[in-house]
């Protein structure tokens, strides 16, 4: 048998993303797995999506479903969106030209920052970040310019920002609730943010995947609540974290009509379409139950609530959780090495995966501290409290 020879890497093949490896999350459930740990590393749920999502997505695959979509979406489900959207921020869109439904909220931010995004760009990002930002900048010659968040609050520092921004600034990532803390914003938040950005010709882009998980009464601000903030931005949802159906990589950008015809040109060359029958399933449940997504708070809060109960008893020290479905813990009552090594520690000898904060800065701080996700069945949070008391 005749072998391809291998390609001289150094002659051949120049990275385009020198600096990027496998991500945190796939690094940590692959050692999950390996070493049978409780994830609570990945962002995922461990339970089923609605039985009407599943039994609707059966339904349509059935019955014929099955070719492409329409470029920018199946036109009911952007019209259960934009009804959706208008009832929970007060903003009318037009599903013709200001919604677009992508394959996963990663994609539609990538579409966003290459839309807009052209060599010698900056791009401002809050840290910690989640991390397919930056890689996005640096495929359009951008460059990242990285502001932390306060700690330990992790909340804006809209001095900072302002410092950062400047006229080369093109577009500001945020990023509420925020993973992986679960900061909030308010609405004195979106006003600071309109003050820094009025005076610029920089455009925002929100990723608002967790809009839905939001404790203690607390309401989402949606940049799409503030007009003068949703003139300039695309705001990122999923409905893959709505619907606990994170595999079915279904998404959404909404934009004014001439940032969308943009974010569409580059749509239509990536993956031009999303999956049909999960598309339909998803409008019929939008149009059945629209309050559905109403009871995600207090969904989360539970599991919230309980997770912190069942550490209670650990020498872990848990942030305030205010949106997300992750919790921080400082761990430096248990151990001072590095967070990268203490996750793993706690993967591989404790059985528990967690993803460590450095991954998440450019300049880490110098912290103690490691996420957990609490998306999980009630059986998981329990046998990995009792694995983390192990730890006295």
């Amino acid at each position: 048998m005749v072998r391809r020879e291998e390609l001289r890497h150094e002659r051949l093949i120049s990275s385009k993303l020198p600096d990027v490896g496998t991500t945190i999350f796939t690094v940590m459930s692959r050692l999950a797995e390996e070493h049978g740990a409780v994830n609570l590393g990945q962002g995922f749920p461990d339970y089923d999506p609605p039985a009407a999502l599943v039994e609707a997505l059966a339904r349509h695959a059935r019955g014929g479903k099955n070719q492409y979509a329409p470029m920018a979406g199946v036109r009911r489900l952007r019209e259960a969106l934009a009804r959706h959207i208008e009832r929970a921020h007060g903003l009318a869109l037009d599903p013709e030209t200001e919604i677009t439904i992508t394959s996963g909220a990663t994609e539609a931010i990538f579409d966003a920052i290459a839309a807009v995004v052209r060599p010698g760009d900056e791009v401002i990002v809050l840290d910690p970040a989640y991390d397919s930002y930056e890689p996005s900048v640096a495929l359009q010659g951008g460059r990242t310019v990285h502001v932390p968040l306060r700690l330990p609050d992790f909340s804006i520092d809209f001095e900072e920002l302002a410092r950062a921004t400047n006229d080369r600034t093109r577009l500001l990532v945020v990023n509420f609730p925020h993973n992986p803390s679960g900061a909030v914003l308010t609405r004195a938040d979106l006003d600071a943010l309109a003050e820094v950005l009025r005076d610029t010709s920089a455009l925002l882009l929100s990723d608002e995947v967790y809009e839905h998980i939001v404790f203690d009464g607390r309401e989402h601000e949606s940049v799409l609540r503030h007009p003068e903030l949703a003139r300039r931005s695309v705001q990122v949802g999923s409905f893959g974290k709505t619907f606990h159906a994170t595999g079915w990589k279904v998404g959404w950008a909404a934009a004014p009509a001439a940032l969308t015809s943009e974010l569409r040109k580059v749509h239509q060359f990536v993956t031009f379409a999303t999956s049909t029958p999960a598309q339909h399933a998803l409008a019929d449940v939008l149009e059945a139950e629209p309050a559905r997504v109403t009871e995600l708070p207090s969904f989360y809060q539970r599991k919230r609530d309980r997770f912190r109960e069942l550490i209670a008893t650990t020498r872990f020290r848990p942030f305030p959780v205010a949106g997300a479905y992750f919790q921080l813990v400082d761990y430096s009552d248990i151990a001072l090495m590095p967070d990268t090594e203490f996750a793993r520690y706690l993967t591989t000898t404790i059985g528990v995966a967690a993803i460590p904060l450095s991954p998440f800065y450019a300049a880490p701080p110098d912290t103690t501290i490691v996420r957990f996700c609490f998306a999980k069945n009630e059986q998981t949070l329990e046998l990995a409290a009792e694995r983390l008391r192990k730890l006295g």
